[in-house]
């Protein structure tokens, strides 16, 4: 036989820690306390209601007089508190009679069920014992009925149980909702629910995400990483006399890396690290918000230094006493009273840092955003042109692309792309080259991602009838040919009558991105959106429901125009724009009722001149017109190259324009559009306008 080697014993080794050697007292980490609530709460409910015995079966007088008295199989009876009378059953008749089978035996066990075995219920002691009386007149002395009396008190566990069911059971379900809305799952959290839920990122539980993550952003990183340098290099700032900022303010709009940048920071800062949401603090109990603030500073000056950030602060940090409100105590107010006091009151409160984020800057309360507190204010604003080409390059490392996707071209493609819709953009071009079952990512996946996720899903199966398909083409027709010929308007990139989403065609543009924005310009744009409803009037002698969105845009376009950005003659340099948000619940206009008639008018004058020049311009080239309607009709899809075959090369195209003619034509490709130009503003204090996102222009509706 073959010698076998003998098996090595490995040794475990032993950590060098003496606290690791204390058994932990809380026991197994995985271990739930709901189970012993739950198992006491099981064992309550069988002691109440599950019958430890053989319970005795209710009877009548009349059976029990016909059918057992005149059997003979009665041993005896117990009157028990003058009320029922129990009756016991011989033994052998338990045996012998198979009537009895089901009241023979104990419940648990097959031991003989020695009684009592059926009950019933007398009014009168008095007219029961008459009854056996004469129901036992023919009977002798020696086989007659014995009748016994006796008391019965409920016992311990009927009274416990009684009492102690209903008060347990509410006991347990309060425990269950105090923990629910303390948070965690370890020990008991009644007392807990003023404690800070922020997350802890230290050393122990270190963020993988650092600036080299974060793409578009090169202005905000700068005054981030300034801050993360501070915390590493104290003495550089601290020799010339500077001081530490106090908190640092996010803005920008959804999706730009706002909670992106504060991951790197918790990344790269190599200190304690506080997240957590303005909604945590908000909790239905009076006083829940402020104890939260004043935990989780408390917990970060013991850290110091340290950093705090607090996603979405709107949710607490709106301005006192713009929203009316009915209660008494508003717990919101209470909650931003406690943080202000805590980022810079009376108490000292040197080395934490306090990191904000929101999109709604213009709520905020105004103590909130003065220096001492957020010493600056960061906007991260939608990336530019290079800026999307970083964010398609970080994008892109996982991804596994061919050599037709050119990040420069898709760049590009996607004016006004936040950083999560690039990355929303990536992953459905991966999603739709698996579909296709392609081995990698080419530059038609992408292109059809930015329709799918621009325009929606095509539905190729939707039922429109020819009359509305004429009406959607020449419609879709108008707003391409007016806008190929205006200088102002944004160039055409294709324009398309196959339903998707909730519209039934769409055409696409890609617009210049303007710091500003001219009166000719918008002159044009409005010109542009009204084309459809203009060659349908042209065309059939009627108008359709088609045109509300592009109505919608204009009398957005119009009524800023006149009224905000002061370029109306009439009105004059005058804005009526409150920055503030100080006349969101005003019940009154900052203006007269003579001036909003005025205003009316201007608006009126505006949108029905626009509408002419767009009628003019069909009328004058109707011929092309009707040749680009047929031909989308033919093939439900036209691109730029097919405008140029009608009408023309643009004269106004633009150097950055002309790649895209040399982009290969198909029927099925999508190209991106940002079809909502908006007024881009130029200082801080200007309105808000609508982002420049990628939208469809409006359709032919039913």
């Amino acid at each position: 036989m073959a010698e076998t080697e003998p098996k090595k014993r490995t040794r475990k080794k032993s950590s060098k820690n003496p606290l690791d050697k204390i058994p932990n007292p809380q026991g197994p980490k995985n271990f739930n306390l709901y189970w012993v609530y739950g198992l006491l709460l099981v064992i309550l409910f069988a002691i109440n209601f599950y019958p430890f015995g053989t319970k005795p079966k209710e009877i009548d007088w009349q059976r029990f007089e016909n059918t057992y008295l005149k059997s003979g199989d009665i041993d005896h009876v117990e009157v028990v508190n003058k009320e029922k009378v129990y009756v016991y059953i011989k033994k052998d008749s338990l045996i012998s009679n198979e009537d009895y089978k089901s009241i023979r035996n104990k419940a648990l066990g097959n031991t003989i069920n020695e009684g009592p075995h059926y009950f019933f219920t007398i009014g009168d002691v008095g007219s029961f014992e008459k009854k056996m009386e004469d129901a036992q007149k023919n009977i002798t002395d020696a086989d007659r009925i014995s009748i016994t009396y006796s008391t019965s008190e409920k016992s311990y566990w009927d009274i416990l149980i009684s009492w102690l069911l209903f008060p347990a059971l509410l006991i347990l379900a309060w425990i269950f909702i105090m923990r629910r809305m303390g948070g965690g799952a370890g020990g008991s959290q009644l007392f807990n629910i003023g404690k800070s839920r922020a997350t802890l990122f230290d050393k122990d539980m270190h963020v993988k995400v650092t600036f080299s993550d974060v793409a578009g952003l090169e202005e905000a990183k700068v005054e981030v990483m300034e801050i993360v340098d501070f915390l590493k290099n104290p003495k550089k700032y601290t020799q010339l006399g500077g001081k530490i900022p106090r908190g640092a303010l996010l803005v920008g709009p959804p999706g730009t890396g706002k909670t992106l940048l504060a991951k790197a920071v918790a990344g790269e800062a190599q200190v304690p690290f506080f997240s957590l949401s303005g909604s945590d603090f908000v909790e239905m109990f009076v006083g829940v918000g402020a104890s939260r603030v004043r935990d989780l500073f408390r917990q970060a000056k013991e850290k110091a230094p340290a950093i705090i950030f607090i996603d979405e602060i709107d949710a607490i940090g709106r301005a006192r006493g713009r929203a009316p409100s009915f209660s008494a105590n508003d717990e919101r107010e209470s909650t931003l009273n406690q943080l202000l006091t805590e980022m810079d009151g009376f108490a000292s409160n040197s080395g934490v840092i306090l990191l904000a984020a929101t999109n709604r800057a213009d709520v905020l309360d105004r103590a909130l955003m003065r220096p001492g507190r957020f010493d600056r204010q960061i906007y991260v604003e939608l990336p530019d042109l290079n800026g999307r080409k970083e964010i398609f390059q970080v994008h892109s490392k996982p991804l596994k692309l061919d050599e037709t996707v050119d990040l420069d071209f898709l760049a590009k493609q996607t004016p006004g792309f936040s950083g999560a819709d690039i990355a929303n953009l990536c992953n459905e071009a991966a999603l739709i080259a698996a579909r296709n079952n392609k081995t990698a990512i080419d530059k038609q996946d992408f292109l059809d991602a930015v329709d799918r996720i621009i325009g929606g899903l095509e539905k190729k199966n939707k039922i429109v009838s020819m009359q509305e398909k004429k009406v959607i083409a020449w419609h879709e027709s108008g707003h391409a040919a007016v806008s190929w010929l205006l200088e102002f308007a944004h160039p055409l990139v294709k324009v398309t009558i196959v339903p998707r989403g909730t519209s039934l065609g769409a055409a696409w543009y890609l617009p210049e991105e303007r710091s500003i924005t001219n009166k000719e310009q918008i002159f044009d744009e409005m010109c542009a959106a009204l084309g459809g409803r203009a060659s349908e009037e042209i065309t059939f002698g009627t108008i359709s429901t088609g045109a509300l969105s592009d109505l919608e845009k204009i009398t957005k376009q119009a009524y800023a125009s006149v009224s905000i950005f002061g370029l109306n003659e009439k009105i004059g340099n005058i804005s009526y724009y409150d920055s503030s948000g100080n006349q969101e619940y005003a019940f009154t206009k900052p203006y007269s009722e003579k001036t909003a008639e005025v205003i009316d008018e201007e608006v009126s004058k505006m949108i029905e001149s626009a509408y002419v020049k767009a009628k003019e311009i069909l009328l004058a080239h109707k011929t092309q017109l009707d040749i680009l309607a047929n031909k989308l009709l033919e093939k439900e899809v036209l691109f730029k190259e097919d405008l140029e075959e009608i009408f023309g090369k643009r004269k106004w195209e633009t150097p950055e324009m002309a790649p895209m003619r040399h982009e290969e034509k198909k029927p099925d490709t999508a190209f991106s559009t940002n079809g909502e130009p908006g007024i881009i503003e130029e200082k801080k204090n200007t309105p808000e306008p609508e982002t420049p996102q990628p939208v469809k222009v409006p359709t032919p509706q039913r």
